[in-house]
């Protein structure tokens, strides 16, 4: 089953690209030289992960949570990126981005204590880059606040790692004490995803602006029982918010 809805999942992401990768193309091509202006933007926020709710079925930091104490929302932190952008007229706008997130949270176990009676502690690490391809539509045009909304595709090169002291529970004494071992479990791979998006910018000086956007993305990986972890699945997904600058040439 598991391999089924893997290969469901490659092949909707499969569709996802393709179709982004459609709709550029054609915009880019029906786009006049005079029309298409172009830009960088540089952006700086938060990344926040998923809650518990919105998580996928077998996530594995959801798993976790069952054995060790820490909160979802340790893993929210700063973001950065950065695209190109190429204006085609006032209302259309396709870019090309990329984008770094990396977090370590450190925890404990629940109810469990080492030989000595000091905690069993572990850090859980996550780095997701992000390369992206998006859309953005502005209703409004060419107007001193702009606001926007669109969508695309993204390409998840991500990195998961759990390393510092465990619990072996097949390895216990006479008395009931379980054993312990220092270990590193890792897990990557390369993702595609959806991305829905909304902000709003002010231009200034001369083809300048800085803004705020919101991007929702929708992605998971595999990290793999047979890896050392208590579950399959990684939920990759949540919701940036940024400040952006772009600056037109």
């Amino acid at each position: 089953m598991l391999v089924d809805d893997t290969q469901e999942a490659s092949m909707s992401s499969k569709t996802w690209v393709a179709g982004a990768a459609t709709i550029s193309a054609a915009a880019v091509l029906g786009a006049g030289p005079a029309s298409a202006q172009q830009s960088v933007t540089l952006s700086a926020g938060q990344f926040a992960v998923k809650g518990f709710d919105g998580r996928i079925e077998r996530d594995v930091l959801l798993e976790n949570l069952n054995v060790f104490a820490f909160r979802l929302d340790d893993f929210n932190g700063a973001s950065v990126g950065g695209s190109w952008d190429l204006a085609l007229g006032d209302h259309l706008e396709v870019s090309l981005g990329l984008g770094y997130y990396r977090r370590t949270v450190s925890s404990v176990y629940y109810d469990y204590l080492d030989i000595s009676g000091n905690e069993i502690g572990q850090d859980f690490s996550l780095r997701i880059v992000p390369g992206t391809a998006t859309l953005r539509f502005m209703p409004f045009g060419d107007t001193p606040v702009q606001p926007y909304f669109g969508g695309g595709v993204g390409v998840y090169a991500w990195r998961y790692a759990e390393f510092g002291e465990f619990i072996d529970f097949s390895d216990f004494d006479r008395f009931g004490s379980f054993g312990t071992f220092t270990d590193r479990f890792v897990a990557e791979g390369t993702d595609a995803g959806g991305i829905v998006l909304g902000g709003v910018r002010f231009p200034f000086a001369d083809r300048h602006a800085f803004g705020l956007e919101i991007q929702y993305h929708d992605v998971s990986g595999v990290v793999g029982v047979d890896n050392g972890f208590l579950e399959d699945e990684i939920d990759l997904g949540g919701l940036t918010t940024k400040v952006t600058f772009q600056f037109g040439f």
